[in-house]
């Protein structure tokens, strides 16, 4: 048994916790308000966030200082609006013989930092190889019912992801390594941006046809963009590329799809905003991903129409006219030559 402090008890955060408590850890689960602690420990429910019972092996904590004192893992799982905040909270009290694994999906606009990046800045003294990204397709919802999910552990010390492996692996939830940790961060901060636009389509009344497209065509921006930054293309093809994708662009469960489809049945940005009251990670990174793509002159047309959709006040219909007015094109030339350009030399 380890002690685990998980830092965030929204819906992602608590299924983690009850993903650790019922592989016999103990779990402290931080979150930043009193009342929503004294629910947790009194009512074994987080109503707001989740519809299930939290195990008895969980303890939710107000005091951070508290929740990490002599834990083994911290799993941060927090917006990432707030990555920066909680950082600063936790360097005095964590060692660096602690590991630290984040599960929070996007990237900071205006820095463009990816959230291990901020982690590392925000915590200077800490082994930057000492964190580990989870991500892939997993809903909370159904993580939390113990539906069966896969997911993927990365660092770049590879012997840290296998310990993040041992702790998260079960029966209900398999949990795969890699040494990408850039390609991890990169396609499920991205896919959120597609989820935005799988909603608008929807929300616009399109069919199955057009939300293949935009899924099949959005996995090129993002392995565009990722393998630019550096990343291994081979990662967008796998949990945390288009299977994230794939999940996140298809399930009333996400927030990015829902958020989408309100903006295609005619809201705008503020009034979707108000009409979820949670965070919709995708709005974030849509400003990062139009940032990275013109700094690093990467092509990414989807990304831009849905920018202009939340932030220029473009009608969404507009959009998609657009993009299916952009001039003919080879298919393959995107996944072949980022292959060629990878692999070229080897």
């Amino acid at each position: 048994m380890r002690k685990v402090a998980v830092l965030g008890a929204g819906s992602w955060g608590t299924a983690l916790a009850i993903v650790l408590a019922d592989n016999g850890h103990e779990v402290r689960l931080w979150a930043h308000r009193q009342e929503h602690v004294d629910e947790i420990n009194q009512t074994r429910r987080n109503n707001k966030y989740l519809d299930v019972d939290i195990p008895d092996a969980i303890t939710a904590f107000h005091d951070m200082k508290e929740a990490v004192k002599d834990a083994d893992a911290v799993v941060i799982v927090v917006p990432t609006k707030a990555i920066r905040e909680v950082c600063q909270q936790l360097k005095d009290d964590i060692h660096s013989s602690t590991q630290i694994i984040h599960a929070t999906k996007g990237i900071e606009p205006g820095s463009l930092k990816r959230v291990s990046e901020m982690i590392s800045e925000e915590i200077p003294d800490f082994p930057y190889e000492n964190i580990v990204v989870l991500s892939g397709p997993s809903h909370a919802e159904e993580v939390a019912l113990r539906h069966p999910t896969t997911v993927s552990v990365s660092a770049v010390n590879l012997d840290r992801a296998r310990q993040a492996q041992d702790l998260f692996n079960s029966e209900n939830l398999r949990v795969y390594t890699s040494d990408d940790i850039l390609g991890i961060e990169v396609g499920g901060a991205l896919k959120n941006i597609i989820a935005l636009g799988a909603g608008i389509s929807d929300g616009l009344g399109y069919g199955d046809n057009a939300k293949a497209a935009l899924i099949t065509r959005g996995l090129a921006e993002i392995a565009r963009l990722g393998t630019s930054l550096g990343a291994n293309p081979l990662s967008f093809l796998g949990l945390s590329g288009v299977g994230d994708l794939i999940v996140t662009c298809t399930s009333v469960h996400s927030r990015n799809w829902r958020a989408g489809n309100l903006l295609g049945k005619g809201m705008n940005l503020d009034q979707v905003l108000e009409e979820m009251g949670m965070v919709v990670e995708g709005v974030r990174t849509v400003q990062a991903a139009h940032q990275f793509a013109e700094e690093q002159g990467v092509e990414m047309p989807i990304t831009q129409g849905i920018f202009q959709v939340l932030f220029e006040d473009k009608k969404p219909k507009d959009v998609v006219d657009e993009l299916m007015s952009r001039n003919k094109r080879q298919e393959m030339d995107d996944i072949s030559n980022l292959l060629k350009e990878r692999y070229s030399d080897k």
